[in-house]
C-alpha cells in the first residue's frame, strides 16, 4: 500500500499576511488528507546579532527588539492554532530563535516533514529582502518538497470548509 505523500506539513510563520494564508493552505491539507501539522516562527536573532555587530543596534535596542518580535512569534502562533482548532484540526507550534532557514530546515526535518509551506513573497519592499533570502536558502537547503503557497482564494476557501 502507498502511503501518502504529505503526512507531516511544516507551515513557517512570520506574521505576513502570506504566511497566514500557508497556515490556512495547511489547515485545508490536513482536513482533506488528514496530515500532521506544526506552525514554527522564528525570531530571527541571527540577523539581530549581525545589526548589532555592525553597530546598527546597539545591545539595548536589540534586545528590545528580539522581545518584541517573541511576543509577536508567540502572537501569531497562538493566531494560527486558534484557526486550525476552529476547523477541528489540531496544530502543533513552536517557536524558534536563529537564522530563518537554518531553524526552518532543522525543524523540519526533526518533525520528520513531507513538505513546507511558505507564504508567497508579497510586493517588492525592503524588508522583504531577507524573507526571499531565507526562502531562497529554504528551497537550496531542504530534504522535503517545499510548496510557496499563493493560492488567491485561499481565505474563500477556508471558510467554506
Amino acid at each position: 500500500m502507498i502511503k501518502p505523500i504529505f503526512q507531516k506539513v511544516l507551515i513557517l510563520i512570520n506574521g505576513s499576511e502570506s504566511s497566514i494564508h500557508a497556515a490556512q493552505y495547511g489547515i485545508l491539507m490536513a482536513k482533506l488528507y488528514r496530515c500532521t501539522l506544526k506552525a514554527v516562527y522564528v525570531v530571527d536573532t541571527a540577523t539581530l546579532k549581525q545589526l548589532t555587530l555592525s553597530k546598527f543596534f546597539v545591545a539595548e535596542e536589540s534586545s528590545e527588539y528580539e522581545e518584541s518580535l517573541t511576543a509577536d512569534g508567540k502572537r501569531y502562533l497562538t493566531y494560527v492554532s486558534n484557526l486550525a482548532t476552529a476547523k477541528g484540526i489540531k496544530m502543533e507550534t513552536e517557536l524558534l530563535q536563529g537564522g530563518i532557514w537554518s531553524e526552518t530546515i532543522r525543524a523540519a526535518d526533526e518533525f520528520g516533514a513531507n513538505l513546507i509551506l511558505l507564504g508567497g513573497v508579497e510586493k517588492y519592499s525592503v524588508e522583504d529582502d531577507t524573507l526571499r533570502e531565507s526562502h531562497k536558502r529554504i528551497l537550496e537547503n531542504a530534504v522535503c518538497s517545499v510548496l510557496s503557497v499563493t493560492e488567491p482564494q485561499i481565505e474563500q476557501l477556508y471558510k467554506l470548509v
